[in-house]
């Protein structure tokens, strides 16, 4: 027991000690209530009350303005971070013979070019900027063609190798080599070689030493019907079994890639499709070799537009090696494109591009 304190109370004289008062401490604070957001205080026996409100903080009236980030340049779409929109583009060369299929991770891409090499048979450049994938393939040699691509894009580009006239195509050109001695980069999956070598576009991204390229395209606000004549299927006419049919599929907004006389199907069983095809007509003179592997794409030529369900045929203009080719429409103005992929198909001039409503 601890020592006693003298109280005086009514006239009487109370000894109290620190137990006591505690207790007596503890019954104040018993007094205290929370009724519908207010503090009570009992004193004691006198009887009085006193109140104290206290906020309400159970509601917010703050809103927030979601800031958008940038547009991806190669697609028209916003971009997943201010950091993807601003980084460079990847550009993977892909076998696309019948034994290539199927392909892996095409369908990432922004843009595929589609072009005819050695032979007759077909290859694709795939472009990454706003997709990151980690198993593209499979990954094949480079042709004089991709120069003229790679140009406006620069970046990075992703190639097994190449004889010694097609490395020389590339002397100039301001890209990065990835190759098939980079193993960090490249790996050999399941199969048989030359269709089993797979990128790591992901990580490829590392060698960029370029910022983001320019667009190569003109878009439609999203949502902006297209204006042109309705088109249900069409056949690029590549020849030697290598041409390439495209359907509309008006629910999903994209066409859907056929090649080989089949639907164009992904590893997961997908369909290969494409918000955009654009058919520019190129001219592919022999080269020293005698194979016709080279598509001359400066100047200008006849382009087809397929976009948002219509047809629009156009010219395609280029000057120079630095800039992409522009896209004008009957009404001299550049064709508008459906935000989203697009895939460029390098048809031989004078070849057939068949459209049916």
């Amino acid at each position: 027991m601890g020592i006693p304190w003298i109280a005086g109370l009514g006239g009487h004289t109370v000894a109290v000690t620190r137990r006591n008062l505690l207790i007596g401490v503890g019954v104040v604070v018993a007094f205290v209530l929370v009724v519908g957001g207010v503090l009570l205080f009992r004193s004691g026996d006198e009887g009085t009350q006193t109140t104290t409100s206290v906020p309400d903080t159970s509601t917010s009236t703050t809103t927030t303005t979601r800031v958008p980030n940038p547009t991806a340049p190669l697609t028209g779409l916003e971009a997943s971070s201010p950091e993807v929109a601003g980084r460079c583009a990847v550009t993977v060369k892909i076998g696309n013979m019948a034994d290539a299929h199927p392909q892996y991770q095409v369908s990432d891409a922004d843009v595929v070019y589609e072009q005819v090499v050695d032979g007759g048979i077909t290859r694709l450049a795939a472009v990454y900027q706003s997709k990151s994938p980690n198993h593209v393939g499979s990954v094949r040699s480079v042709r004089p063609t991709d120069k003229y691509i790679l140009w406006p894009l620069r970046g990075v580009f992703t190639f097994s190798g190449g004889n010694h006239y097609e490395m020389a195509s590339l002397n100039g050109v301001p890209v990065v080599w990835v190759t098939e001695n980079d193993t960090d980069l490249l790996f050999r999956g399941p199969g048989r070689a030359p269709n089993n070598l797979f990128a790591k576009v992901d990580e490829i991204y590392s060698r960029c030493e370029d910022p983001a390229p320019a667009p190569l395209f003109a878009y439609r606000p999203e949502g902006t019907p297209a204006v042109g004549t309705p088109t249900t299927d069409v056949v690029v006419g590549f020849g030697r079994g290598y041409d390439t049919a495209w359907t509309w599929d008006a629910p999903a907004g994209v066409w859907q890639r056929t090649i080989f006389d089949a639907p164009d199907l992904d590893p997961d069983g997908n369909r290969v499709g494409t918000e955009n095809v654009v058919v520019m007509q190129v001219r592919y003179p022999p080269d020293p070799t005698g194979n016709t592997v080279e598509a001359a794409m400066l100047g200008e030529g006849p382009v087809t537009v397929f976009t948002g369900g219509v047809r629009i045929d156009g010219t395609w203009r280029r000057p120079v090696m630095e800039t992409a080719a522009e896209l004008i429409g009957p009404d001299g103005a550049p064709i508008a494109l459906t935000p989203g992929r697009t895939w460029v198909e390098l048809m031989p001039l004078g070849n057939p591009v068949t459209a049916t409503p």
